[in-house]
């Protein structure tokens, strides 16, 4: 028996918007999935890391030597010191990285513009 409420959606914002970028030949960035396996440096730096027993998760702020590469950039692009141990974090993707920015900074009673596709 079907209950009252909402139509469901026969299909999801992400088939919608990977059929978009296949009719128009754009990238489809809205799934994150690679259309390729990517440069033979790449994919042999990754064996090499797994090789060296880099096949675990990473620490939950990120790999040490990436945040402080990271802490690098933002002093020589943009003048910035964060420390690398406490002024860096890493996500696992766009949207932790949205909400551990949301959790941080929006408080009840804030206001929050979010832009289609979210």
């Amino acid at each position: 028996m079907d209950l009252p409420g909402p139509a469901k959606p026969q299909t999801t914002i992400f088939t919608v918007m990977s059929a978009l970028a296949q009719q128009y030949g754009a990238v489809n960035l809205g799934q994150g999935f690679p259309d390729e396996s990517g440069p033979e440096h790449v994919i042999e730096a990754a064996v090499a890391a797994m090789r060296d027993g880099r096949n675990q998760y990473p620490p939950m702020p990120g790999v040490p030597e990436l945040r402080e590469a990271i802490a690098a950039h933002q002093r020589d692009w943009y003048g910035l010191a964060p420390s690398p141990d406490d002024g860096v974090v890493v996500t696992a993707g766009a949207s932790e990285a949205i909400a551990a920015a949301m959790l941080a900074f929006v408080r009840p009673g804030d206001e929050v513009v979010a832009m289609e596709p979210f």
